[in-house]
């Protein structure tokens, strides 16, 4: 049985789900909360929803792609390394 896409995420962004469901969606409370900018606050949650939107798309392909993309959208990697890790990844899948 497939994970679900909760399931893929970290602590931390568990965390900040939670946090931003008590502060009912309020960003300026979660900048007060967590000491930072507002727009500091809207690329975390942006993030988390390319996260979201990650898990729900590559669910098909399988936990390397989603890992890579996930941390892509965490800006652990850029693009040009996640490009190469992916077509090395192809390539290999191929052989």
């Amino acid at each position: 049985m497939m994970k679900s896409w909760i399931e893929h995420l970290d602590s931390e962004d568990l965390a900040f789900m939670k946090r931003f469901l008590l502060a009912s969606g309020s960003l300026k409370e979660m900048a007060r909360i967590y000491s930072v900018s507002y727009p500091t606050v809207r690329l975390r949650l942006d993030r988390l929803i390319q996260k979201i939107q990650i898990i729900e798309e590559t669910q098909e392909s399988g936990p390397f792609e989603m890992k890579l993309r996930m941390k892509l959208a965490d800006g652990k990697i850029d693009t040009g390394t996640f490009r190469e890790l992916m077509a090395l990844h192809l390539e290999e899948l191929e052989e």
